[in-house]
């Protein structure tokens, strides 16, 4: 019976838990199910600049979100990044607009992320297909305020 009530308590906090929101948290849902990222939050003109440049690998669950003050018109490109990456882009409320998937190292093509663009995420390559991540996903962000499609509650 007591471990029983232990179990219960343990999903009853993990419940919980999972409606506050924290800045290095990102989650995701849809139809698909739901995913939950550690990110390095890049909020900062230098910090956006640098990105995921010069690293060789990136950890499953681990991501970067890149913030900005404004919508924004997005463009990106992998000069000096060195793993491939899925690039979700979101809108104000944290809706995803576009999923640029497996953007090649070294390429310095651009990718364009459209306008309107509030947030974006970036993955290990293919892995947004690999999860189910669809335009018109939600996220799961302080960043996104009450506003948002999928808000963060009181802590």
């Amino acid at each position: 019976m007591r471990r029983g009530l232990i179990v219960l308590a343990a999903l009853w906090l993990g419940a919980g838990a999972a409606l506050a929101c924290a800045p290095d948290v990102a989650e995701m849902r849809g139809p698909w199910g739901q995913a939950r990222f550690s990110v390095e939050v890049a909020d900062d003109a230098q910090e956006r600049a640098q990105g995921l440049m010069n690293r060789d690998s990136l950890g499953a669950s681990r991501g970067m979100l890149f913030l900005y003050e404004r919508p924004i018109h997005a463009t990106f490109w992998m000069r000096n990044t060195l793993i491939p990456l899925d690039m979700i882009f979101l809108d104000t409320q944290g809706r995803v607009t576009r999923i640029h998937e497996n953007a090649q190292p070294l390429d310095e093509t651009i990718v364009d992320g459209g306008g309107g663009v509030a947030a974006v995420l970036e993955i290990n390559g293919g892995l947004a297909r690999r999860i189910g991540i669809t335009v018109g996903s939600e996220m799961h962000h302080p960043f996104f305020g009450p506003q948002a499609a999928w808000p963060c509650t009181a802590p």
